[in-house]
């Protein structure tokens, strides 16, 4: 994909969710937009990457990769199958070590797609997403992490570009293994229903 002039730069409303929340970017930061239905990361930058004119400030855009959200549309409310928007962070990453194909059901590996499970809705790894927005992704009736939010493969890659998800961000095999075992727990993730 061909990034925008806009997507050089991490989001300004993300700058001042950090900045309510006290939270200070991450070395890498994942930008999801619902309207483009991608994924931006986004990585600290050094002066090399700046002067090659990848992106300007501390972050430069690194890859886009072409993502699902849910298709019932955003929303933060437990069982509403909905994407919840607003400040994340990776609160724990599953499936390091296991083959492209692994399948999992209650985040515990059950089998693998080739082998008798062709359309294997959580596959490859597991990156669980967990709010930093009290009362609005964080606690109660609208708590991610206990709405088991991931960003997550499946079986059924065509998917990927259009809303399909039950409430999930879905990424294609290559790019979720990448991201995996590129970005640590703890990296901020930044839910937005613009571009």
């Amino acid at each position: 994909m061909q990034p925008r002039r806009g997507d050089l730069r991490l989001p300004a409303d993300f700058a001042l969710a950090c900045r309510r929340l006290g939270r200070r970017p991450t070395h890498h930061v994942l930008v999801v937009s619902v309207a483009r239905q991608h994924v931006r990361w986004y990585r600290r930058s050094t002066s090399a990457d700046e002067t090659a004119g990848h992106g300007l400030g501390p972050h430069c855009l690194h890859r886009i990769l072409r993502a699902s959200t849910s298709r019932f549309g955003i929303g933060q409310v437990r069982d509403s199958n909905r994407t919840p928007l607003g400040l994340h962070c990776i609160a724990r990453k599953i499936g390091a070590g296991w083959p492209v194909g692994t399948v999992f059901r209650a985040r515990v590996p059950v089998g693998f797609t080739w082998k008798g499970l062709p359309a294997a809705t959580i596959a490859h790894r597991i990156l669980w997403l967990e709010g930093l927005d009290p009362g609005f992704n964080r606690g109660g009736q609208v708590d991610t992490r206990s709405r088991y939010i991931y960003i997550h493969g499946l079986a059924d890659e065509p998917t990927l570009g259009r809303p399909a998800s039950h409430g999930c961000v879905h990424l294609a095999a290559d790019d979720l293994i990448r991201l995996h075992n590129q970005v640590p727990a703890e990296t901020l993730v930044w839910i937005t229903a613009g571009p």
